[in-house]
């Protein structure tokens, strides 16, 4: 009886030890075009065993890529992409991600905050300039109570982080009130529960007067059939 701690090691577990069986065998198939056709068949068993994965991207070239790292990269088949899997490839790195470098003073307005502003720098002077930088203004105080519920906030903290993003060059109105998009915000939640509550009222409405034509029709039906018997009598 042989035991799997005495076999070969399967280097890809989740396809099993008989495609890693069958590929060392195509390797030592003479004919170079039967042996392309019975790789082509282990591939498609390879599909067959994992369904699920067939939406992923260059799926089929994964499946040449562990068919020839099996193989030991000894294996002569040529893949439908012309490109034969080498040692390196299986080496190699993905490319690092660049993440956007945000200072963290201000990270709780979002990044989105910092490329309005730098919009709002690219402007012309003038009256449209001046209402986007109250927008910005606005923003940033209604993303600063999202954030901060417990604490208070007020316009002249949001106009000194303002100044600050903008390195001093975005300054606000006089008398520019910052509360636009909250009440927005306020107005657009309490028009919603009310229209939850005028729904929930008509229809428990409607149920009431189902209920009670119900009822009616009852009592009219046995009052039909009490006077039937009497003129029976």
């Amino acid at each position: 009886m042989e035991y799997n701690s005495k076999l070969e090691e399967l280097l890809i577990p989740e396809y099993g030890r008989h495609i890693q069986n069958m590929i060392h065998y195509a390797k030592a198939i003479p004919e170079r075009e039967k042996r392309q056709q019975f790789i082509e068949k282990i591939i498609r068993l390879m599909m067959q065993m994992h369904p699920q994965n067939r939406s992923m991207d260059d799926y089929r070239d994964k499946m040449w890529k562990h068919v020839f790292y099996i193989a030991g990269y000894d294996l002569d088949v040529t893949p439908p992409n012309g490109e034969i899997p080498t040692p390196e490839d299986k080496r190699k790195k993905p490319e690092r991600v660049s993440y956007p470098e945000i200072e963290a003073k201000f990270r709780h307005y979002g990044h989105n905050v910092q490329k309005l502003v730098a919009k709002a720098l690219a402007m012309e002077e003038g009256a449209k300039k001046d209402g986007f930088v109250q927008v910005i203004g606005s923003y940033m105080k209604l993303a600063y109570r999202t954030w901060n519920k417990e604490h208070y906030v007020s316009d002249a903290l949001i106009l000194e982080d303002l100044e600050s993003l903008s390195q001093g060059k975005l300054k606000m109105i006089q008398d520019a009130s910052l509360d636009n998009l909250t009440r927005a915000n306020t107005k657009r939640t309490s028009s919603g529960g009310r229209q939850q509550q005028q729904q929930r009222t008509s229809s428990s409405g409607r149920s009431m007067q189902q209920n009670s034509a119900g009822r009616n029709g009852g009592s009219s039906g046995r009052s039909q059939q009490q006077q039937r018997r009497r003129r029976k009598k």
